[in-house]
């Protein structure tokens, strides 16, 4: 059987591709690959791990996804979302448990994809994403505060938690370094006012070249800033990677399925996203479930190559995109190009002043919390929609990501079946007296031992009790329930028109039913409520319903 929906887009693309696409894509990729190298370097630092690890997975994923996925100019990599979990899965798990962790999540995302989950993401209520992308920058940016202030932890302290790293901070204020305030604020004014003034060069690799140059050149600023170099080890070359003392035990496979699962999702979701902004910007359309698989696919590649997870960067793929490129081509030689700085460049990464990537990762936390987005949510958006955002932004700053989705998911779905329950209503019509009412040529006649109710709205278990407002007198022959406007019934509704149905029964009253709908119909068919009624008592009208009543 041809699942034609697994076509990687490269595939689809290559039947017009000429030199001058060619050009296009790889002056794109070079410049993309400029601006994920600091980025991903800053990234990695962020999730708690080695700086080249950032690099390790742009190029691994970037490579894989833009060979697999299904969107035009996508490009994978470490991302701001993942920043967060990926340091609390290394502070609790370690690297194994890392290691374990994305290896699972990119086995349920190709999952996801082969069984065409694309379209489910969908699903997540934007209130949710909105909530949890700000919550992540805010995490974002509280981690970062120590090295743009120079602040030196006392021995021990490790902190995991926002709400940790804030009281950290706190103590350790008296180890403020005005040297490292000043390297991190002349390089936030450059990541802030250069691309007003220039667009063409990445400003953050301007930042980085000042910076090095400043702490390199100015007098006495080596004594407060810390380096890259000073802090962590830069490789030289490919990765190597020692498998030898990783825990692979079910216990430990067990305690990261939960990270796993968050990792799987947060992929898929900010991917997807990416897709969808990526469609806008080129005028084409990406296959949902093709880059799920090549999402699957990169992550599980990115940490065999000694990466971390890696997911659809959005603004790397718009840079991409407003550089003219418009094939998978394009991602696959900026991951290339990355390569080539590892094996030849790397070592020069060691002189980046730690307030450069601070001020770095304060940039990326406010573009991506989109603030203006937010403040506009709160103030246009129904109160059911702002709880759930700020509840899914708040459990995410003082607790983590996974608490926050599976909150929010609940809450949002819980007040959704609120809302449809109040849109659900049982309503009796009103007898009205025909040859004294002037306006009665458009009202249908009803004899009086016959009762009429216009149900409407979905019949579930949310508003199965509305099905107990529908009553009988004594004198009634006849209940007809009107179901034009019933688009869908599930189990607990059918119960409770099965006990209405006994009730009439028991009264000898008829109970016929008016146009249900195809949904409804066949859930009725297949749990004997059909049978049980009569075939007589199912109208297509209910004009034929009323004269079905009238029948002796």
């Amino acid at each position: 059987m041809k699942k034609s929906y697994l076509k990687p887009k490269l595939f689809s693309v290559m039947k017009t591709y000429n030199k001058g696409q060619l050009l296009k894509d790889v002056v794109a990729g070079i410049i993309v690959a400029i601006i994920a190298l600091p980025l991903s370097i800053a990234l990695a630092l962020a999730s708690g791990v080695e700086p080249a690890c950032g690099v390790y997975t742009a190029i691994a994923a970037g490579f894989v996804v833009s060979f697999l996925g299904g969107s035009r100019v996508q490009i994978a990599g470490p991302t701001a979302a993942f920043a967060t979990i990926v340091a609390g899965i290394v502070a609790t798990q370690g690297m194994d448990g890392l290691f374990i962790a994305t290896i699972l999540a990119g086995i349920m995302l190709i999952l996801m994809g082969v069984f065409k989950l694309g379209s489910l993401i969908k699903f997540i209520p934007y209130t949710i994403t909105t909530g949890f992308t700000a919550g992540i920058a805010v995490t974002i940016l509280v981690g970062q505060i120590k090295d743009f202030l120079g602040l030196t932890y006392a021995e021990g302290v490790k902190p995991i938690e926002t709400i940790e790293k804030i009281e950290a901070n706190i103590h350790a204020i008296g180890t403020f370094s005005w040297q490292a305030l000043l390297v991190g604020v002349v390089c936030l004014a450059i990541l802030i006012v250069y691309p007003k003034l220039e667009k063409r060069v990445p400003p953050s690799l301007i930042a980085v070249v000042v910076g090095a140059l400043m702490v390199k050149f100015i007098p006495g600023l080596d004594d407060g800033v810390f380096t890259i170099g000073e802090l962590y080890t830069i490789p030289e070359g490919l990765p190597k990677i020692d498998f030898s003392g990783f825990d692979f035990s079910f216990g430990k496979i067990s305690a990261v399925l939960p990270d796993a699962f968050t990792i799987a999702i947060l992929a898929a979701i900010e991917s997807l996203l990416s897709c969808v902004v990526a469609d806008s910007m080129v005028n084409s359309r990406h296959n949902s479930n093709m880059e799920l698989v090549a999402q699957g696919c990169g992550n599980i590649a990115s940490v065999l190559f000694g990466g971390i997870p890696a997911t659809g960067a959005i603004a790397r793929t718009a840079a991409n995109a407003k550089n003219g490129g418009r094939t998978p081509i394009a991602g696959m030689v900026h991951a290339v190009v990355l390569f080539l700085v590892l094996m030849f460049l790397m070592p020069f990464a060691g002189l980046i002043p730690m307030p450069t990537i601070a001020a770095i990762l304060f940039v990326v936390a406010y573009n991506m919390s989109e603030w203006k987005k937010f403040v506009h949510t709160v103030k246009s958006a129904p109160k059911s929609d702002i709880i759930i955002m700020v509840t899914t932004f708040a459990l995410t700053v003082v607790f983590d990501l996974v608490i926050a989705i599976e909150v929010g998911m609940i809450l949002a779905a819980m007040l959704f079946m609120k809302r449809m329950s109040e849109e659900t209503t049982v309503k009796g019509w009103k007898y009205v007296d025909t040859e004294h009412d002037e306006d009665s040529l458009d009202l249908k006649v009803v004899p009086k031992d016959v009762r009429v109710y216009e149900v409407s709205g979905p019949l579930f278990f949310g508003a199965a009790d509305k099905i107990l407002d529908v009553t009988v007198k004594e004198y009634t022959r006849c209940l007809i329930l009107r179901m034009r406007a019933v688009p869908a019934i599930d189990a607990t509704a059918m119960n409770s028109l099965e006990s209405l149905y006994k009730k009439c029964e028991k009264q000898g009253v008829r109970l016929i039913l008016s146009h249900v709908n195809p949904q409804p119909l066949a859930a009725m068919k297949k749990s004997g409520f059909y049978k049980a009624v009569g075939a007589d008592n199912f109208c297509a009208h209910i004009d034929e319903a009323l004269t079905k009543a009238q029948m002796k």
